[in-house]
């Protein structure tokens, strides 16, 4: 897994189109180079590729989690009162209210976002981004540093936020004072995060408002449920359609260069590459984000007809062998669950055997994927052996003749050779 990472990032860090964010001046000194990519899955195990520990600030990509803040603490009626949850159609930055109920259209564009900071409880601004802050942080699971440099330079410059804002107030649409929203929208932009914080706050997204790092339950799944739901249909602006039949997967980015993915169940996506397309997109990381959907078949209505582990038990029925059964529909990343479990326990087996006989049905990637963990095990000094009556994962003959039998306890006789 970590070397198919490796080599999605090589296979488009080439690409140097787009721009920097210049229109913020701190934006445009970052260095353009910049690549990270961070998996993390729904048990909180996190792959990390390039330039992952890079800090970078959040800007848009705030603002699914201020909605689910706004939604936890206030309730989704209050909530839908101020701010609508269909497509604008429209440029991220668009001075723009819907015309019948003159509430902005959804809060991933500007004007929504700004709407849901003056929904956050708190009697000041500082108590109100302090909220946000933990919120972020605990979604994140490590507390998340402030950028004062890129706050101030996007306050300097933020005359049509500050249009929006009061457009909005002159409508009735706040809960705030303008001025205040404002400041506590630009600072909940100028949250610091790495792509691997992305991946964390994505898997946290994706279990339903539970951090699989810290054990937490931050928000509950009808929060999760309503935010997701507005992810797919508006995270990506005006190239939202273009982004669920490629990628399919709920997403938000940020004219920092990031982006958040999640693949509810299953994983989290964190990508940063600072240069952006006109939409205000990171080109790179739509790249990214694009070939891991179509490689691993991550779209979210790739699914499975049984929610079931993918790991129906584990034994040893003799020292030094250890059976992995595996059942139900398995897809990529319930295939990564087996696959690292199998590898991160070599220690305590010779032989490692690999019973397949329950699937009912396997995805390419998750097949691609287990075919290569007798290999992985023999670099480590293991043996691995299949189960695979059906032939569901393996298909040279040759293979079949050496690794591969018809039930546990032929796997068992022949581990004899390998374990005395």
């Amino acid at each position: 897994m970590q070397r198919y990472l490796d080599g999605i990032l090589a296979e488009h860090a080439e690409v140097n189109i787009g721009a920097l964010a210049s229109y913020i001046p701190e934006l445009a000194r970052v260095d353009p180079t910049g690549f990270g990519l961070s998996l993390s899955s729904s048990d909180g195990y996190v792959y990390e590729s390039g330039d992952a520990d890079v800090q970078f600030t959040m800007q848009s990509i705030s603002k699914p989690f201020t909605y689910a803040l706004a939604l936890d603490q206030l309730g989704h009626a209050e909530v839908d009162a101020r701010i609508g949850v269909e497509p604008s159609g429209e440029g991220f930055n668009r001075i723009s209210v819907d015309q019948v109920t003159q509430v902005p259209k959804n809060p991933m564009i500007n004007a929504g976002a700004i709407v849901a900071c003056s929904l956050i409880p708190g009697e000041t601004a500082d108590d109100q981004f302090a909220l946000i802050r933990e919120f972020f942080s605990a979604c994140a699971g490590r507390g998340l540093d402030f950028d004062e440099d890129v706050y101030r330079s996007e306050k300097a410059s933020g005359s049509r936020n500050r249009g929006i804002a009061y457009l909005l107030d002159s409508f009735g649409a706040l809960g705030a004072d303008p001025d205040d929203a404002l400041d506590v929208y630009i600072r909940q932009c100028s949250l610091k995060v790495t792509s691997t914080d992305l991946a964390r706050m994505a898997a946290t997204l994706a279990r339903g408002g539970y951090n699989p790092l810290t054990g937490r339950q931050v928000t509950d799944a009808a929060v999760v449920r309503r935010t997701l739901s507005v992810m797919v249909t508006c995270g990506m602006y005006d190239a939202a359609g273009e982004w669920v039949s490629a990628v399919g997967m709920p997403a938000k980015s940020g004219v920092g260069g990031g982006i958040v993915a999640v693949l509810p169940g299953q994983l989290g996506i964190g990508v940063y590459s600072p240069r952006i397309d006109a939409k205000g997109n990171s080109v790179r990381g739509v790249l990214v984000c694009r070939s891991l959907s179509q490689q691993l078949g991550l779209h979210f209505l790739t699914v499975s007809s049984e929610a079931h582990s993918a790991i129906r038990g584990m034994y040893t029925p003799r020292p030094g062998v250890r059976v992995y059964e595996v059942h139900g529909d398995l897809l990529f990343a319930g295939a990564e669950q087996v696959a690292r479990t199998a590898t991160g326990d070599y220690g305590d087996f010779g032989v490692a055997i690999l019973d397949v006989s329950r699937l009912h049905a396997i995805s390419d990637p998750a097949r691609a994927l287990l075919a290569g963990l007798a290999d992985e095990l023999q670099s480590m000094g293991k043996r691995g052996l299949l189960v695979d009556p059906g032939g569901a994962l393996a298909s040279d003959p040759a293979t079949r003749e050496a690794l591969v039998f018809a039930t546990v306890d032929d796997a068992l006789a022949a581990s004899e050779r390998w374990v005395s």
